[in-house]
Formats: structure tokens, sequence, C-alpha cells
């Protein structure tokens, strides 16, 4: 298959390059980790989304009476790679947003739900997080105990969820919770959209490897919900979810092939610009080599985006193949990083901020980031398993079915 553009989208892609050049924000580098405080970071975004949307760039497949622009899902894609290849920090807080809730909404919502919710996340107005994981349902989702107990015309929400990203800073939740404890653990859940700012709910960033808190607790405490807020029916929950994690994977690999593109051009210069012995440690033979698994992985993880995009443009629905590119980029990613301090040497321990530092300490905050990337939106584990099962058709872990029920 030929996976280039056409005239027609690579003249759009040139299009939305040079209007983009003109938003990106002054002092930007996107040669460099660009670091926000939490406000800071929320504002920008807020206000990067707002010029796509008022630039008639925002959520290009969608129809238009929502605020799209009823284009093609390519035309959104070139978009979406283009910002991520550019200014991606800038659209990061908007990852869950755009990429699992505003889908979820656009294709599981009533038309009322859809009409309150999508235009202000096309406009940047609101920021979404995602409540699924906790304490004791991180992989093992379907273990959710976050209890959702209807009261006349609410929902009364008692409950604890974990590894919230952007929380923080967010305004709404799409949340996942338990609304029949006496039935088989997946047929229990049902599935809310939460405004953030209700009474009860109280988030608690938590400081990771890098110093920074993207990552939240949130706990809900007697928190009141309209039960006009829930998606789908009771006990829906478990295949609403399912649909958002398959969201999440649909464009996700395509965009992350571009990317890794970029990171491993800046992983060559590295090697060319990085001396020991007098040298540029490119000349070792076992640099070229991990260059050279680098380079192939990277090509692996894109081709497998395009691939999975073809289906969807064809009318296909995401399917457990997202399980795949997840594996793709988590894993290399870590081995790309440890690989990038192995070339700097004693200077590897030297962090950003210090005139010794190579790259801005570019790569010392993404090897420190990286370790996070094997647990999150999946671990590798559940990963292979959903593989085995669902795409190469291999027989259930028996013992996990036992526990499930």
């Amino acid at each position: 298959m030929d996976y280039r553009f056409t005239v027609e989208q690579e003249a759009f892609r040139k299009e939305f390059a040079d209007w983009l050049a003109k938003q990106i924000p002054k002092g930007f580098d996107p040669s460099k980790r660009n670091y926000y405080d939490d406000d800071e970071w929320k504002a920008a975004y807020q206000k990067f989304q707002k010029s796509l949307f008022e630039g008639g760039y925002a959520a290009m497949h969608y129809e238009k009476e929502y605020g799209g622009q009823g284009k093609t899902m390519m035309e959104q894609v070139i978009v979406q790679q283009t910002i991520a290849t550019t200014c991606g920090e800038l659209s990061m807080p908007g990852g869950i947003t755009m990429g699992m809730a505003l889908p979820t909404i656009h294709s599981c919502c009533t038309e009322a739900q859809k009409r309150e919710h999508i235009p202000k996340i096309l406009d940047g107005t609101y920021i979404w997080c995602q409540g699924f994981s906790e304490p004791n349902a991180g992989s093992d989702v379907a273990n959710c105990a976050t209890r959702a107990v209807r009261k006349n015309g609410d929902y009364i929400i008692d409950g604890q969820k974990t590894w919230t990203s952007f929380a923080h800073m967010a305004d709404w939740c799409i949340l996942l919770v338990r609304t029949d404890p006496s039935v088989a653990k997946h047929k229990g859940l049902s599935y809310l959209l939460v405004n953030m700012k209700t009474p009860g709910i109280e988030v608690r960033p938590m400081v990771q490897l890098t110093e920074e808190a993207e990552f939240n607790e949130v706990f809900f405490d007697n928190v009141k919900v309209p039960v006009e807020n829930r998606v789908g029916e009771e006990g829906q929950g478990w295949m609403i979810a399912i649909t958002t994690l398959m969201f999440e994977r649909t464009i996700g690999d395509a965009i992350m092939g571009p990317m890794y593109e970029r990171n491993y051009k800046r992983l060559v210069d590295l090697a060319k610009s990085t001396l020991r012995e007098g040298k540029p440690v490119i000349e070792n033979p076992v640099i070229r080599q991990q260059l050279a698994q680098a380079y192939i992985e990277t090509m692996v993880l894109k081709y497998h985006g395009l691939r999975n995009l073809s289906k969807t443009l064809k009318g296909g629905i995401p399917g457990p193949e997202g399980s795949i590119g997840k594996l793709l980029w988590s894993e290399p990613n870590q081995r790309i990083t440890e690989n990038a301090l192995n070339m700097q040497g004693l200077n590897s321990q030297v962090m950003r901020g210090s005139p010794w530092t190579i790259q801005d300490g570019n790569w010392q905050y993404s090897y420190l980031r990286a370790k996070g990337n094997t647990i999150e939106a999946g671990s590798s584990e559940i990963q292979r398993n959903i593989i085995g099962e669902r795409c190469l058709l291999l027989p259930k872990d028996s013992s996990r079915e036992a526990r499930r029920k």
C-alpha cells in the first residue's frame, strides 16, 4: 500500500504547517523540553486549542453541527502529526480530552450530551481527565471499586482513583464506577461524566521521578452526580470503557511514528556530536547497532500505526490490534533513552540547567519519564494477554477468568 500523502493532502499539510508556525508562542523551542507550571500549561493549552478552533483546524473529521470541520480523518491525522512533531507540549494537557473523552462522547452519548460537551472541548474551554485506574484496579480495570449508589435523580459516589493524568487541571472527568456489586465484575460497571468542581472531589498530585506532578490521586466523598450524566445504560460501563481505550490507540499509533522519527534523528545527532576518546560515538560499532535497532523499531511502529489507520479509514472500528502499538512505543522508548544516556558517559548524570548538560538534559528527562511507559495505558503484561487472546485467538488463562468471575 502507498502511504504517501496525495497532492491535495500534501498541500493541506503545508497550509496547516505555515499557519501553525505563526501560532507557536515566542521563545518556544521544539528541540528542547519546554517547562511550564500547571497554571501556565493549562492556559497555554486552552489558548492554543482555541486558536485551532477559530482557525478551522479543530476536529477536522467531526460534523460541523458540533463545531468540527466536516472533513475526513486524514486531515485530522495530518493536523495531529504536524502538532506532535512541532509543538506537542502545547497540546499535551488535552491528550485525554481529545483522544479519549471526545471520541467516546461523540460515539456513545445522547444528542443532548454531545451538544453540551463537544463544542466546549473543541474550543479549549474544558480539559478532561480519565477516572479508570484505582489502587486495586490498575491493569485490571474491571476490579473497579468506586461505588455509585442511585438516590432519587442522582448517583452518590464514594471511592478513589489513582494515576489520573492532568486531574489537577481538569474541568471534567470520564468516570468508571460500580453500580451493581452483586453481578460479575465487568457487568456491574457504569460510565459517568463528572464535573470536577462538584463538592466532595479532592485531587492530590503525585510527584514523579521527573519532579513533575502529571499524575494524581482523586478522592470522591459523597459526590452527587445527576443521572443524566450517565453514558449509556447502567451496566454498560465496561463496554464503553473498552471503546474509550480503543479510541486511545487508533490515531495515537499513527502519531507516535512521526514523533519517534523526530526523536531518532535527535539520537543520531547525539551520536555524531558526542565524543569518546576524541572520536564521535557513532563510530563505535555497538552504538551503530543500537542506532540500527532503534531505526527498525521506529519504522515498525510507524507502519503498524499506518496499517491501523488504513483499516479505520476503510470504515473499520478500532480493534485489539492497538495493544501491539502500545508495546511498539513503550518498550523501545525505554531502550532508546537508556542508549542515549550510555552515549553520554559520565555526562549522563548532569541534568537540565547545568552548562555541562548535553542537549539541554532532554534525554535525562525522557529516560526518567520512560520508566512509566510500560505501566501507563495498560501494562505490557496486559497488552500481551490481549494480543494473545484477541488477535492470535490463543486460549484464555483459565485462572484469570476464574478470578474475573
